[in-house]
Order: C-alpha cells, then sequence, then structure tokens
C-alpha cells in the first residue's frame, strides 16, 4: 500500500506532521515541510499496509537514476517497492515532491548525442 503515510500541516512553517493511514494515527510532528516529506517517503519503504516490508520487496537506486515519464522528464528514482506483483518507483521531483509510479510508465533518461 504505497502511500499509507501521508504529509499534513500543522499551524507553522515547522509544524507538519506525518500520518499513518494504516495504524490511523500520527507518526511525527513539528517537523518542516521538507523534513515531513522526506520522512514519509522513507517510512513507505520500510512498511506496507500489514507491517515491515520483506527485504526482498525493496531495491535502493544508489546513485538516483535520472527518468522520465510520457516522454517529460519527471526526476530522479531513488528506490523501488514490489506491491501486487509489480514494482513501483519512488521518484523524487526537483521541488521535493515524491510520487510513486509503476515501472511500466517509467524509462530511464539517456544522454542524447549532438
Amino acid at each position: 500500500m504505497v502511500g499509507r503515510f501521508n504529509v499534513r500541516p500543522g499551524n507553522g512553517d515547522n509544524d507538519w506532521s506525518i500520518w499513518d493511514n494504516a495504524a490511523n494515527g500520527q507518526r511525527g510532528s513539528g517537523l518542516s515541510r521538507q523534513q515531513a516529506r522526506a520522512e514519509a517517503a522513507d517510512l513507505e519503504l520500510q512498511y506496507d499496509a500489514h507491517g515491515y516490508r520483506p527485504p526482498e520487496t525493496v531495491r535502493r537506486v544508489d546513485p538516483p537514476v535520472p527518468v522520465e515519464r510520457i516522454w517529460q522528464p519527471v526526476g530522479v528514482v531513488d528506490a523501488w517497492v514490489r506491491e501486487d506483483g509489480r514494482w513501483v518507483g519512488r521518484v523524487r521531483h526537483a521541488d521535493g515532491e515524491v510520487s510513486w509510479v509503476p515501472e511500466g510508465e517509467l524509462r530511464k533518461i539517456e544522454k542524447r548525442r549532438r
């Protein structure tokens, strides 16, 4: 269940929290927006809807690989999780946002020769 963790705003700039949808509870608070997004993305690699993810269902990409989606650059893939029989890539965008994209929708950006 990618999407188990959501980032929620609080009352100030450094009052963002992480919400765990599976546990229906708050996971962290008092964070900057950037910290909360980064921590939520890391938690998605550690947990699925039922608890800890089995290690064989997570692959980290080091260094991250630039990718495109529908022939438009979207960011870099830095990890994969296997869910429901398919791999889903964690894509980090330039603005710090994270999205989860099925493997069939991503393509490595090849350097073009001039």
